[in-house]
């Protein structure tokens, strides 16, 4: 016997090397040193900075991709991998530099993947970081045929002296929530037992399935189109924002737990966020898992972003400049609170 015969075939992770090689290229910064093959990807710190500290974030994309995988779509979650990761980095003031990829399943099917690797360096062109290499594993008897999971390291770089790490939030910030580009990639759990014990299908069309939602909202799209929507990169607009002299004392990226858990861990000792709950409008795609579900407010707000999908904290004086900063961008954006005297809490919301 030989190691095809027990399911794995080096010679089809060759050329899967192969062929996603000028993808990964496409993304390569000049502080990269070397190519696609090494054992380890090597990159050259940036120079101007004084006191440069590193920031390393890691995530997944969750069961996301089962929906991915059920649709035979594989050209976003990639995207979602690198977004869940860079965005995280994002909210110490930190640049991504580069970005490593790990890509476990069943078996490897070139066509499949290389969607998922083109997601990937999307992503990255997105963020501005480099693909600097990755694994393929093939693992017969874990995965099932036609099954992946996948797994995003990022490093980033920032300067000491304008590192974010909560001291610098002061009472009377106010809090300025970016929209996100639908459920990003958390709450994907439920959304499928919400589909399921429902009887609905991924290919249902919100004009039928939620007509009185405003259908129009979601561009005429099947339910597993808008659930397959990747996470909203917030990288570029908020690093040119800071540099065009944005003050911005803090940041938080919307993940599992929402709002209630993310937002104040960018606050400072003795201080906790009111929250308006009317400052924004929730998406009708939210409204329709509340009630297709049974979900409870607590639950949602809990469990997803609900149309918000970073949050910054600036000055009194800077909310309209930054408003105006973003919506220019393309991003909606919107006041949703102001921090106060507490203990790190959100109040106000439910």
């Amino acid at each position: 016997m030989d190691y095809r015969d027990a399911g794995v075939d080096v010679e089809a992770g060759r050329a899967f090397v192969d062929r996603i090689r000028n993808l990964v290229h496409s993304t390569f910064r000049p502080e990269v040193i070397g190519g696609l093959g090494g054992f380890g990807g090597c990159f050259q710190l940036p120079g101007g900075y004084r006191e440069p500290v590193l920031v390393s974030g890691t995530d997944g994309v969750g069961t996301k991709l089962k929906i991915a995988q059920v649709l035979n779509r594989h050209d976003t979650v990639g995207i979602d991998l690198v977004a869940m990761c860079v965005n995280d980095v994002l909210t110490s003031g930190a640049e991504p530099l580069f970005f490593l990829d790990y890509l476990a399943t069943g078996k490897l099917e070139k066509e499949q993947l290389t969607e998922v690797v083109a997601g990937i360096a999307s992503g990255c062109k997105q963020a501005g970081c480099a693909l600097l290499g990755g694994e393929t594993a093939e693992m017969p008897g874990f995965y099932q045929v036609g099954e992946y999971d996948l797994a995003g390291f990022c490093v980033g770089i920032v300067e000491k002296s304008q590192m974010l790490d909560g001291s610098q939030v002061q009472i009377g910030d106010v809090a300025i929530a970016l929209a996100s580009a639908g459920i990003h990639s958390n709450g994907l759990s439920l959304v499928r037992k919400i589909v399921s014990d429902g009887g609905f299908s991924w290919s249902d069309a919100w004009r039928q399935v939620a007509p009185h939602l405003r259908p129009e909202l979601l561009g005429g799209e099947t339910i597993g189109e808008t659930f397959l929507k990747p996470t909203r990169i917030y990288v570029k607009p908020v690093l040119a924002a800071r540099q065009a002299g944005l003050e911005i004392h803090g940041m938080a990226h919307i993940t599992g737990g929402g709002l209630p858990e993310n937002l104040p861990r960018c606050l400072g000792t003795g201080q906790a966020i009111k929250i308006d709950p009317n400052s924004w409008a929730i998406p009708p795609v939210f409204q329709w898992l509340a009630e297709a579900g049974g979900v409870s407010k607590e639950a949602m707000y809990n469990t997803f972003n609900m149309g918000i999908g970073f949050v910054l904290l600036v000055p009194p004086q800077q909310v309209e400049q930054a408003i105006s900063y973003f919506q220019s961008h393309d991003i909606a954006a919107f006041a949703i609170g102001e921090v106060i005297s507490g203990s790190n809490s959100l109040v106000g919301l439910l």
